[in-house]
């Protein structure tokens, strides 16, 4: 989708169809709203007769289509909800839900005006990356296997008006901003919906160095001789019963300041997950494509971070392999050691993701020295059970790199929540045969635990853990419940997360 600033009113713009907010209306709210005067004028008086009516109310997800009495396009008025509650994610969701409704019926230019957007919690160029963020994400479709689709909306305008033109510049660069960070947020989310019978480890590498050749970065791709020469004993271990071997694959994205910190962004890239010799049930394994979600936020966060040219140095690391039962699977009961040095009793095979994730942190902090480390996985259940399927569990041992997280999740609205990490937890993950182990005899904690197992391999560096299991896809159970800009399938969750994170990281 291509995307364009307009000084003019939206009235005045010419486009197939224009779309107008409206907070949600008051119960004796008799007055027909100033602000859509203009619209109400060229539209031959159909919104004030509606609004007396009181066929428009303005809550959320209401969408109401007014067609010119000329013929030369129609209005879409998009509920709001609350007039105080009308944040940057409601923006986001509202143009989401306009360019859907346009979607297969025939218009192919869209306009925003501004005005109708902002709010004292939405400033104005809060409300045109939240224009961008929504248009751009919830036109959405994963087209690679389909042989027809539906025309959808393919140009969007944000007309500034009266109020917003002296603004133009730096709203202009807000947009452009915004538009590079959602193209790579939907070039991820099609790599992470390619099936695992394509999206081996290998291709996932070769993605890396298209990646690499295309931004000038530094990609090295670790196959399986070399992790056994480097003690890659846990990916060797969860990558051994599949006939596509692991892979670790590092991204090495310099930075835009001269000096500035180093951030390590780490992502699990289980291809297929089978849950091995502790095999899953039948139902919903076809979805363990997605479990290399973790691993290709990873690939869009340095394509992001090297687009944007963001000031920290970034290393991306994906420690990618595909969870197969086969004759050289590792097995419930082995013992793995780790490139650290580290030992791990595995008690379930399923519980592969920490396995994996252990190699790819101790190498980075032993090689890089990195300040800081963010991890992403899809790792737990137990992470969707506490929090649903659109919050992802943070868990961190230094405060500030966990409060610069949460300002990036107010800021995107991909949203996070703490939780806590203690003593108990990572008592719960000592194992009576090697260094830890895999899994606990207990239901409880689930989460918890496996973050306390990922510390282990940070040892002093200020880590933080993003278990993205619930938010990372969404599956049509439910997809009512998220918001309107996320596709089914895979939603890229994390990228405009830690790379808002990341330029804000210099400070």
């Amino acid at each position: 989708m291509r995307f364009a600033l307009d000084r003019r009113e939206a009235a005045q713009g010419n486009v197939d169809a224009i779309a107008v907010g409206l907070p949600g209306r008051a119960e004796k709210e008799d007055a027909f709203p100033r602000a859509l005067a203009r619209e109400d004028q060229a539209y031959g008086k159909l919104l004030s007769a509606s609004w007396d009516h009181r066929e428009i109310r303005g809550k959320r997800k209401e969408i109401t289509t007014f067609h010119r009495p000329d013929g030369k396009g129609r209005l879409l008025l998009v509920g709001l909800g609350p007039r105080t509650g009308v944040d940057a994610e409601t923006v986001r969701n509202a143009a989401a839900e306009a360019v859907r409704a346009l979607k297969g019926r025939g218009a192919r230019t869209l306009g925003f005006k501004l005005a109708a957007f902002v709010s004292e919690q939405c400033p104005p160029e809060a409300a045109v990356r939240a224009i961008v963020d929504g248009a751009s994400l919830g036109s959405y479709e994963f087209l690679r296997y389909k042989s027809a689709h539906e025309g959808v909306v393919e140009e969007t305008t944000v007309f500034l008006g009266d109020e917003f033109a002296r603004e133009e510049a730096p709203l202009r660069k807000a947009m452009e901003q915004e538009e590079a960070l959602d193209e790579t947020v939907l070039w991820t989310r099609d790599v992470a919906n390619v099936p695992a019978d394509t999206a081996t480890p290998e291709w996932l590498a070769e993605q890396a160095r298209e990646l690499g050749k295309e931004l000038g970065l530094k990609v090295t791709v670790f196959d399986e001789k070399k992790l056994a020469e480097m003690q890659c004993g846990g990916i060797l271990g969860v990558g051994g019963g599949s006939s596509h071997p692991p892979r670790l694959i590092v991204l090495e994205y310099a930075g835009g300041a001269r000096s500035g910190k180093t951030v390590a962004v780490v992502g699990k890239g289980i291809t297929f997950d089978s849950g091995g010799l502790s095999i899953k049930p039948a139902a919903g394994m076809s979805l363990m494509k997605f479990d290399k979600s973790g691993a290709v936020a990873v690939l869009g966060i340095v394509r992001a971070a090297a687009t944007l040219k963001v000031p920290p140095r970034v290393i991306g690391v994906m420690a990618c392999a595909e969870n197969l039962p086969g004759p050289s699977a590792y097995r419930p009961g082995d013992v793995v050691r780790t490139h650290s040095g580290k030992t791990i009793e595995v008690l379930n095979t399923d519980a592969e993701g920490r396995v994996v994730l252990s190699d790819a942190l101790g190498y980075v902090v032993e090689r890089y020295r990195p300040d800081e480390v963010i991890d992403l996985a899809t790792l737990t259940g137990a992470c969707v059970v506490a929090l649903g399927p659109d919050i992802a569990g943070l868990f961190a041992n230094d405060e500030a790199l966990a409060q610069g997280i949460v300002e990036a999740s107010r800021a995107t609205g991909e949203s996070v929540w703490r939780l806590p990490l203690t003593d108990t937890h990572r008592e719960m993950v000592k194992s009576e045969v090697g260094d830890v182990r895999n899994s606990t005899e207990l239901r409880e904690a689930g989460a918890l635990t496996a973050a306390a197992f990922l510390e282990t391999f940070v040892g002093k560096t200020a880590w933080a853990h993003l278990d993205i299991a619930g938010p990372a896809w969404t599956e049509p159970s439910t997809a009512r419940f998220v918001a309107s800009y996320l596709n089914r399938g895979a939603t890229a969750f994390g990228v405009r997360l830690v790379t808002r994170y990341l330029q804000g990281a210099a400070r």
